[in-house]
């Protein structure tokens, strides 16, 4: 089913299609090619953060369920060489660092919807040369597909015709029992090594290891972690998966004990953001009817390492005229 949920501001307007299959049913909107809404069969809450309204998410959103690229996670100081051309992109982060593709990237702007069925949708959009301080024309389509046994699988294809940085990622913010805080959520990730960042959260350049860390997950345990100082540890790292892209398989599981419903994550992808969402402060309901606060929802961003462009041995994100980046991932959700 697909219908008008909201218009931005310059009138456009932004559709919602409903997709079922799997025990799951999901609202992904054209706007940022966004999971609006997640729901799992015989599960009350939702499994993702969001907002009941479309208005709500351009004056509030901190990317639920958005689209960020051409290049989601941060780029120091908006800067990188390619072929020998340096570029400059926009700081919009603080004026300081570049974010998610920019105040107008792929998940701030409107998708078309190209295919759909009862349980996919395809949606794409064309990144012009230019946009952000990028080089080339980018053409992206992500695949929203619901499969069977709970599984939530989204594909971004992109294609180019200038060189250029691609690095398109999922942006959901999961809570799997409908709690006031994920603390207490448990966590395992295939991850030995994390990239520490400094005060701007630009990685230092070391790929360091977890063992004897507050970021070793190679062992299910709880989010919930207090530091030296009594405070919470403020997760919002990328944790190495590998050094390129390789074939789909296991690399994270969460799982609430309280309501049972747990989530593996599977992927292509050389790494992961973990954000813990310490930042979420909306001054409007979600979707529970309750106002978010911080620790409210967990990421797991799947993509290329941050700021790869300007690290020698870090994932990178360059696409080429003639290649095309398929980046899959999947959520497969488990109840007891």
């Amino acid at each position: 089913m697909i219908e008008i949920f909201g218009h931005t501001a310059n009138g456009e307007a932004v559709r919602r299609i409903t997709l079922q299959g799997g025990g799951l049913t999901a609202k992904v909107m054209t706007w940022g090619a966004a999971l609006q809404d997640l729901r799992l069969e015989n599960h009350l809450p939702p499994l993702t953060l969001g907002f009941p309204d479309f208005e709500s998410y351009p004056a509030h959103s901190p990317y639920f369920g958005q689209t960020p690229g051409r290049h989601a996670n941060r780029i120091a100081k908006g800067r990188f060489s390619l072929d020998g051309i340096d570029y400059q992109l926009e700081l919009n982060e603080r004026g300081v660092t570049h974010l998610h593709g920019g105040s107008a990237g792929t998940g701030k702007r409107v998708w078309t919807i190209d295919q759909h069925g009862e349980n996919f949708a395809v949606f794409s959009i064309v990144d012009p040369d230019g946009q952000s301080g990028y080089p080339g024309t980018m053409k992206i389509e992500a695949r929203y597909e619901l499969r069977p046994g709970g599984c939530l699988a989204i594909t971004y294809t992109s294609v180019t015709d200038r060189p250029t940085l691609a690095n398109i990622a999922h942006h959901s913010y999961f809570n799997l029992d409908g709690s006031d805080d994920i603390l207490d959520h448990e966590l395992m990730m295939a991850a030995y090594h994390y990239l520490p960042v400094d005060e701007d959260q630009i990685p230092t350049g070391e790929i360091a290891t977890v063992a004897g860390t507050d970021f070793d997950f190679r062992e299910m345990r709880p989010v919930r972690r207090v530091d030296a100082e009594g405070q919470q540890v403020a997760y919002d790292h990328n944790f190495c998966l590998s050094r390129e892209r390789g074939p789909v398989r296991t690399v994270a599981l969460a799982r609430s004990l309280r309501s049972g419903v747990a989530m593996e994550l599977r992927t292509g992808e050389a790494g992961v953001q973990f954000y813990t969402g310490f930042k979420i402060s909306p001054s409007v309901p979600g979707l529970s009817g309750k106002t978010y606060g911080a620790h409210a929802g967990f990421c797991l961003e799947t993509q290329s390492w941050p700021d790869s462009p300007n690290h020698e041995g870090f994932a990178g994100a360059v696409l080429r005229p003639g290649e095309k980046l398929v980046q899959h991932t999947e959520h497969v959700f488990i109840r007891d």
